[in-house]
């Protein structure tokens, strides 16, 4: 299963966040987490790096996820905007209430299970 994230202040606050996802032992046990870069625009030269990519298997917890990514945009000075997506679902943090994080858990299982597992 693929996910992408983006977050609102660049590419320094994506190293950031896969730095902390990769330090998280529940993430690092099931999920691959690379910053990749985005298919240049029309005028645009190269990629930019705006794209977290989340890649997960077997052992897979989107609760341990998302209380990962609440932890670290808590420890952020700014709190950016975390927008989490899978396929056509998109799910966006802005103040990681406990409401806003139980909402972002049910979401991914259930595109979990809606895929069946499937990567």
């Amino acid at each position: 299963m693929r996910f992408e994230v983006r977050v609102g202040l660049g590419a320094g606050e994506l190293r950031s966040l896969q730095g902390w996802l990769r330090a998280d032992p529940e993430v690092r046990r099931s999920a691959v987490v690379e910053v990749r870069g985005s298919v240049p625009g029309p005028g645009e030269m190269g990629t930019v790096l705006d794209v977290l990519e989340l890649v997960t298997g077997n052992g897979w917890s989107a609760a341990s996820f998302v209380l990962a990514v609440a932890a670290w945009r808590q420890s952020r000075p700014d709190r950016p905007r975390v927008e989490i997506r899978r396929g056509a679902t998109v799910i966006v943090l802005t103040d990681c209430s406990e409401e806003e994080l139980g909402r972002a858990v049910r979401v991914l299982e259930a595109v979990d299970g809606d895929e069946g597992g499937e990567q």
